[in-house]
């Protein structure tokens, strides 16, 4: 509809197509149920699982896991099956992108484990790891 003494009407611009991300991490099935069973026992049934990196460890980087009550702002939060969202922080998202957190149970130990494929070296407890953009700064154990 053209409106006199208004000039051509605007076209409307085509609205790019929705894109789907891949998640920031994955989680198998045993360290969801082990995550949701934690959720609810320490109180958090809506809760979800903090997800981080942060400096140190004998590597550089760090990993570190939390019950997150609720998301930041600048949280990226992942929707994963089994009933449990995991958030990661912004800074920590590029370093664990593509990470798979699984849950453990041998005889030598009991834990959360996050297979990184950033990580290009790693120490032998696991939790310590280097990426090739940014080795971190290594301190000892």
């Amino acid at each position: 509809m053209s409106i006199p003494g208004m000039g051509a009407p605007i076209a409307a611009k085509p609205q790019p197509t929705p894109v789907a991300l891949a998640p920031a991490v994955t989680m198998t099935e045993r360290a969801a149920t082990k995550a949701k069973s934690l959720l609810e026992a320490k109180g958090y049934p809506d809760g979800m699982l903090r997800v981080f990196v942060v400096g140190g460890g004998c590597s550089g980087y760090q990993y570190g896991m939390a019950i997150a009550p609720q998301a930041e702002a600048d949280d990226q939060v992942v929707v994963l099956d089994g009933g449990v969202n995991v958030v990661i922080d912004r800074e920590s998202v590029p370093m664990i992108s593509g990470a798979e957190i699984d849950f453990v149970e041998d005889l030598m130990k009991s834990g959360f484990t996050i297979y990184n494929p950033n990580a290009v070296s790693a120490c032998a407890c696991g939790s310590s790891f280097q990426t090739g953009s940014n080795p971190g700064t290594p301190r000892p154990c």
